[in-house]
């Protein structure tokens, strides 16, 4: 078997972490995690909304965690916080950094030097040019699932496209 029929399917998942849409989505992608181990790559991909103001922030705290080894938990963490990150802002995005043994520090300073700007950037401009409006939207196998305003049956869709993926791959 060539690597490229092993490679897991990539499943991007564009969020903002004050999004308590977001947060309601979590649900799915455990379940999916679940369901397909690393057979399916879960990616969290940054579309800050400006009318949350601490979302932007968050998206680089959340990068800044991934480079510690802690991406989805700490999006998770924050997630479950959001109505409190609308109140408290960098103090609480750090405050969860140290509750997961993160260097707090560490995302404090990423978030004064703008390490990670580039990459939330870059993440809302591909989310903006292949159609992504609100948050969560799903991409896998070249389609496009909005869940901001529904998430009603967007788990199985993307169980049917991660199946049909998968088949192909272990066929060729």
């Amino acid at each position: 078997m060539s690597e490229t029929n092993t490679a897991p399917v990539v499943l991007d998942v564009w969020c903002e972490l004050q999004c308590t849409d977001c947060r309601t989505a979590l649900d799915d992608l455990r379940a999916l995690r679940a369901r397909y181990g690393d057979r399916l790559d879960v990616r969290l991909r940054h579309f800050p909304l400006e009318k949350h103001k601490h979302s932007y922030a968050a998206a680089q705290a959340a990068e800044e965690a991934a480079e510690q080894g802690q991406g989805w938990p700490y999006a998770e963490a924050v997630l479950a916080r959001a109505e409190e990150l609308a109140e408290r802002g960098e103090k609480l995005l750090v405050e969860a950094a140290g509750g997961l043994g993160l260097d707090a520090g560490e995302v404090d300073t990423a978030l004064v030097d703008g390490r990670h700007m580039l990459i939330v950037d870059a993440d809302q401009a591909e989310g903006k040019a292949i159609g992504v409006t609100g948050t969560p939207t799903y991409a896998i196998g070249g389609e496009l699932l909005d869940g901001s305003k529904n998430q009603d049956g967007l788990r199985e869709r993307i169980e049917e496209i991660a199946d049909r993926l998968l088949a192909e791959r272990s066929e060729s």
